[in-house]
Order: C-alpha cells, then sequence, then structure tokens
C-alpha cells in the first residue's frame, strides 16, 4: 500500500520522539493512504511556518507486521471502541503510551469530530448519538507507527522521482514569478496548492517523466478556469 506523509521537509529517516502525545493513536510516525489529504497537512504546515509542502511517499509493506508478529490494531470505521481509545491517547491523566501496540490504523478524529467527542465527554450526546453525527462524514484515514519495530514496514519511495519533481517545481515558480508577476513565496504556494501538483507528487501518475512545460501548461488551465 502507497502512504504519504504531509509536512514542510522530506521525511528521510524517521524519528519517533519528535512526535506529539495525546494524539488520536498516541505518539508515533502517521502516515495516510489518501494523498490529497497529506497534501493538505502539507499545505498547512508549511503556511504556518512560511515554507514549502512536501509529502514524502512510502511503500506499506502490509505483510511485515504479520511476519513479523507485530501487534496491530485496526479500526474499520468510527465506533464507540474507537472513540474511546481516542479519549484514552488523548488524555493527559494517565501514563503514556496509554496503549502496547506497534501499529494502529482508523479514522482521523480532525477538529469536527474533536468537537464532538468533547460533547460526548461533557454528557452533552450519548455515545449512540455521537457515532450517529460520525458515520456519514467523509472518509479519512491514518496509521500511526508507534514503535522502532513498525518502522521496518515503511520503504521511502525512490530518490530518483522525487529529483524529477523538484526540478519540475522549480522551472514552474520560476516562471510563475515572471509570468504572472507572483513573488516566489506566492508562486510556490499557488503551485502546491494546485490540483495539477497534487497529480504531479504522485508516483504513480507518472506526471513527472512529462516536459514542465506542459505541467506548467495544465497549470495555467486550472488557473484560470477559476
Amino acid at each position: 500500500m502507497k502512504v504519504f506523509h504531509g509536512s514542510d521537509i522530506r521525511i528521510e529517516k524517521i524519528d519517533l520522539a519528535k512526535g506529539s502525545e495525546f494524539k488520536d493513536f498516541g505518539r508515533g510516525f502517521y502516515v495516510t493512504n489518501i494523498r490529497k489529504h497529506a497534501h493538505q497537512r502539507a499545505i498547512d504546515v508549511s503556511f504556518v511556518h512560511g515554507t514549502t509542502p512536501v509529502v514524502t511517499e512510502f511503500d506499506y509493506l502490509e505483510a511485515y507486521p504479520v511476519t513479523m508478529n507485530l501487534a496491530v490494531k485496526h479500526f474499520e470505521n468510527v465506533s464507540e471502541e474507537w472513540v474511546k481509545f481516542i479519549i484514552m491517547n488523548r488524555s493527559r491523566e494517565i501514563n503514556h503510551p496509554a496503549h502496547a501496540f506497534d501499529i494502529v490504523e482508523g479514522p482521523i478524529a480532525n477538529d469536527w469530530i474533536t468537537s464532538q467527542i468533547e460533547r460526548y465527554q461533557k454528557g452533552k450526546i450519548t455515545i449512540e448519538k455521537l457515532i450517529e453525527k460520525l458515520t456519514y462524514r467523509e472518509q479519512t484515514h491514518q496509521i500511526c507507527f508507534c514503535t522502532p519495530e513498525s518502522l521496518w514496514a515503511l520503504e521511502l519511495i525512490d530518490d530518483d522521482i522525487r529529483f524529477d519533481i523538484e526540478d519540475i517545481t522549480n522551472a514552474i515558480v520560476e516562471v510563475l514569478t515572471i509570468e504572472r508577476n507572483m513573488d516566489e513565496l506566492t508562486a510556490i504556494r499557488t503551485l502546491f496548492s494546485s490540483a495539477v501538483y497534487e497529480q504531479l507528487s504522485g508516483s504513480d501518475t507518472k506526471m513527472y517523466l512529462s516536459s514542465w512545460i506542459d505541467i506548467y501548461s495544465m497549470l495555467i488551465q486550472e488557473l484560470d478556469s477559476k
């Protein structure tokens, strides 16, 4: 399975100590199999820091946890068990890590979902009503690699592809600053927030094999159609 991590740097080496505690599935390295969600996360992070968004792509070797007998928890969808697991991991009143799983997979508790969980914790809605509210939300996905042993299940995608993509994006940013009279930061944000870049950054699309001029033309069409 291809999975993605959105940030403002390419992840060459994973350091679990840099992960924050009190997240949905505890401290760990988080990825998703939904590229556009990782892409949006990268945009959000880069906007805060004034940097450029980067999506790092991995192959998740799903046979590895089975072969190595790792402890894996999978939540197929939102459920009472999933809600209580998140509440446990976010609690500051217990010792952490709050669970002993190597890998945890399931939906994401975004800001809206978090607010609904807080309403449940305050007794304003029942668990049944909470699950009903959460069931029909947009599909989300995350995998948390919680232990050093679990990280062997992730394989970084070939660097050659990354360099091809970087060459294309550098050329496009330069032309945007000239032809569209943008400063460099605006040009970077314009490109990286586009649907064209989302396609370009995926190794499956093989757009990185195309001429940067062709991709630039696609970007201009997208921008002019808005």
